[in-house]
């Protein structure tokens, strides 16, 4: 098969929405970090909703992204903690796929802590193929061929043949 078609993992988000500022947004991020290895940054607020107490520009949650060997492992794990199942709605037209972990303690040296609670965690892949550079670069951009971009089926067929992943 030809290099160029073979699909890869680009990068890994990993975010723990909290919904406050506080010991809880605290928490998470120190749970984030254990989990990824990464020092996560806050989200907030775009915008101010007084009937749910947000006020534009408060920090709500934490996210990192992963590239490389780091984003693969953490892949690989956290495939396990769901089973390595997913749901055909899971992946997108563009290739990419997001699920999401109930609780932090399925990780391997996480444990239930009664002061800090449960958080879920929600991760986000983004898969390529080589040649995506073209239409990310500032000069000269272009648009990317319609072979080049991966589609449902592409990763359906990567998550099955690289990572045993069984797409329902």
């Amino acid at each position: 098969m030809n290099p160029n078609r073979e699909v890869s993992v680009d990068k890994i988000v990993v975010h723990m929405g909290v919904g406050e500022a506080g010991d809880r947004l605290v928490s998470a991020e120190k749970i984030l970090s254990e989990i990824t290895g990464n020092k996560p940054v806050r989200g907030v607020a775009k915008q101010t909703i007084p009937a749910f107490g947000l006020r534009k520009g408060q920090p709500l949650s934490c996210k990192t992204t992963l590239r490389g060997n780091t984003a693969e492992e953490f892949l690989v794990t956290s495939l396990k903690v769901v089973g390595n199942k997913l749901s055909a709605r899971a992946v997108d037209q563009q290739g990419n796929f997001s699920f999401g972990v109930e609780e932090h303690t399925d990780y391997p040296g996480q444990s239930y802590d009664p002061k800090i609670g449960i958080f879920g965690l929600d991760v986000t892949v983004v898969v390529k193929r080589n040649g995506v550079r073209i239409a990310r670069r500032h000069i000269q951009t272009k648009k990317l061929p319609l072979k080049q971009r991966v589609s449902h089926e592409d990763t359906v067929g990567f998550l099955n043949g690289k990572y045993g992943v069984e797409v329902q």
